[in-house]
């Protein structure tokens, strides 16, 4: 007999009907435990999806961990929840549910798959938690944020492990320190965004929040949920976007959590050729359930109502999108067609995507997908997956692969430098040189470089003028702005001290500067994702090693040329479409980067004479592993 809980419900019958049929999209606001007044009383409402339990109590703080008249009752109509209020619960309290199973009639103790707060890992209790943060964006979320991150505006995003950014006394930032630090950095050097690796409760912390077991909750590592909020409306304040990476690709086997919950299989599919992951020995979301995609559709949605998050950054697309995605040829089932593609897990992210956009006028979804996979960034009703943009893995990788080869091999390699413009705008793509690119024995990106270090530093300016010339969007993970020489270590800040040095400031220097330009100049951003703000002048000159572009916006042009070799080049000519002056906007050899200030020229004169199919022509001097970026003078 329930001695302490009253009967009590959240859900209408039209709730239950869209749970079951995965189209509830804020079941938030009706499972976990809410804060309420029942029949003059004050306590906690409690509401979890248990459907092969015989049994749920409610075990915490507040009951001495002793479930004895704490018991849910399970709803009448089949749909599998347990629910109940239980008064004089409070905020703060911690609770887990006590689950017995009629499958194997084992015991399980489980935090609720809703909590909106989590204790302090390694302890895993879920907490009572209340939301009444007094949010200030509202001019951001309703008119500022549908501008500035529009496709056709610039991203320049910077990614950030929160707790390696900066260290204090051998301890990470909390939230509301980051609040002042994070946000004046990232306004100062001229980034539109930020992007947080997963914030999402994690209990393995060398997983990097890729591992999740809360999806409601951020992790209490750094702070409280207001002080996550604080950060969030702090940077909106400055007119910076916040975006989240989010894994609903597969969550960890801890016992505590979603894994086995209720002694069946509700949130891991299975069968195990589509519920184990064999690369993260961990289990895979059933798309097949319809109660799982209510599951995950809510938590994009919490995050993105409840914490004005301006995006979702979904992590290993690649990995849902096939069922023999790492697997060997016995180890997967073709779907009902025959092909190796996963059609639920297609069709989840078809309705999430469609779900957000049309909830969350302004926001941007962003796919990590690395495969040939069609459509990912077009609307789903073109036949695409409807992502807003998609991670360039392509240009990543042939880009590394370039730079990492000395210069006098280059020629011989060319067209590595210049095959993602093959591509380029099949797809809304984001340029990154992300954490995946400075772990694992991967080296730092100024150490991926060749030469001695004045080559390193030059051909690292090289490769960030060129990366912020190309078309798409950019994002840089923190440290590749100052020419960090280590791998990232997630126990260890970032090599702040480095900025002692000369080489450094100038690297942090020319972001800044690259930041500015790609913001200020049209050509650079308006058409990031079509043909017509990019045209070739040449891209086959192999011998010298040199690119040579346009970036257009309809009206104006920017003349971008790149000398991949540590030779200067003298009266090296392209053709140009005007006449007149043209002058130098960056020169990524400049000697207020650290660079060697060879060519001091600030302007060039076109003449007519032909060259590349136009009528005009520059003869410029390029510098050794540098970058000029040119604009006509029209004055």
């Amino acid at each position: 007999m329930n001695k302490k809980v009253k009967s009590y419900s959240l859900f209408s019958d039209f709730d239950i009907a869209l749970f079951k049929s995965g189209k509830h999209y804020k079941l938030y606001e009706k499972f976990g435990a809410h804060l309420i007044n029942h029949e003059g009383s004050d306590g906690v409402y409690f509401a979890v999806y248990a459907p092969s339990a015989s049994h749920v109590e409610v075990v915490g703080s507040f009951n001495s961990w002793n479930g004895d008249g704490y018991g849910l009752d399970v709803r009448w109509d089949s749909s599998g929840i347990w629910e109940g209020f239980i008064p004089d619960v409070k905020e703060g309290d911690f609770y887990k549910y006590r689950i017995v199973s009629h499958k194997d009639h084992k015991i399980r103790i489980k935090a609720d798959p809703y909590a909106f707060k989590t204790e302090m890992m390694p302890k895993s209790a879920s907490v009572v938690w209340k939301d009444d943060f007094n949010w200030k964006d509202k001019t951001w979320m309703t008119k500022n944020r549908l501008v500035k991150n529009h496709l056709n505006a610039p991203f320049s995003i910077y990614e950030v492990h929160v707790g390696s950014w900066r260290k204090k006394d051998g301890r990470s930032l909390h939230y509301s320190e980051m609040a002042v630090e994070l946000v004046d950095y990232v306004k100062e050097m001229g980034f539109t965004h930020v992007e947080f690796m997963p914030i999402t409760e994690h209990p393995y912390y060398p997983s990097w929040g890729y591992l999740s077991t809360s999806f409601f909750a951020p992790t209490s590592r750094y702070g409280e949920p207001e002080e996550l909020m604080l950060l969030i409306d702090e940077f909106h304040k400055e007119g910076i976007s916040v975006i989240m990476d989010w894994v609903p690709a597969h969550f960890p086997n801890d016992e505590f959590a979603l894994a086995d919950f209720d002694g069946s299989c509700i949130y891991e599919h299975f069968d195990i050729q589509k519920g184990f992951h064999p690369d993260w020995n961990s289990l895979i979301f059933n798309y097949e359930r319809s109660e799982v995609r209510s599951f995950l559709i809510s938590s994009a949605f919490y995050w993105l109502e409840r914490y004005h998050l301006d995006g979702l950054r979904v992590d290993a697309v690649s990995s849902m999108l096939y069922l023999d995605y790492s697997r060997e040829e016995s180890q997967w089932s073709p779907n009902i067609y025959g092909g190796n593609e996963y059609l639920a897990a297609i069709s989840f992210l078809k309705e999430l995507n469609i779900a957000t956009y049309s909830s969350f006028p302004g926001i941007q979804m962003i796919a990590e997908e690395s495969t040939a996979y069609p459509g990912v960034t077009k609307p789903v009703h073109h036949g695409g997956l409807g992502f807003g943009m998609k991670w360039m893995m392509g240009w990543m990788n042939d880009t590394l692969e370039y730079f990492s080869k000395d210069p006098i091999y280059r020629k011989f390699h060319h067209n590595s430098a210049s095959f993602s413009l093959t591509y380029a705008f099949s797809e809304n793509f984001l340029l990154p040189l992300s954490h995946d690119e400075v772990v694992h024995g991967k080296n730092a990106i100024a150490r991926k470089m060749p030469g001695d270090d004045w080559q390193k530093f030059a051909n690292l300016r090289l490769l960030y003028s060129y990366m912020f010339t190309h078309p798409g969007n950019k994002l840089l993970f923190m440290g590749n702005e100052i020419g960090q020489t280590s791998e990232w270590n997630f126990n260890e800040s970032i090599q702040w001290g480095l900025l002692d040095y000369l080489p450094h400031q100038g690297i942090q220097k020319l972001i800044k500067e690259l930041n500015k330009l790609f913001k200020k100049e049209k050509p650079l951003n308006a058409h990031n994702f079509s043909q017509e703000g990019f045209e070739w002048i040449s891209y086959d000159d192999n011998a010298n090693c040199v690119l040579a572009y346009l970036r257009k916006d309809g009206k104006n042009e920017l003349v971008v040329v790149c000398n991949f070799t540590p030779q200067v080049l003298f009266e090296y000519k392209i053709g140009v479409t005007k006449p007149g002056t043209y002058k130098v906007l960056l020169n990524s050899d400049d000697i207020k980067y650290s660079g060697s200030g060879i060519v001091e020229t600030k302007k060039f004169i076109a003449t007519e004479i032909a060259s590349h199919n136009k009528k005009y022509s520059l003869d410029l001097a390029l510098p050794p592993l540098g970058t000029l970026i040119l604009k006509l003078d029209k004055k």
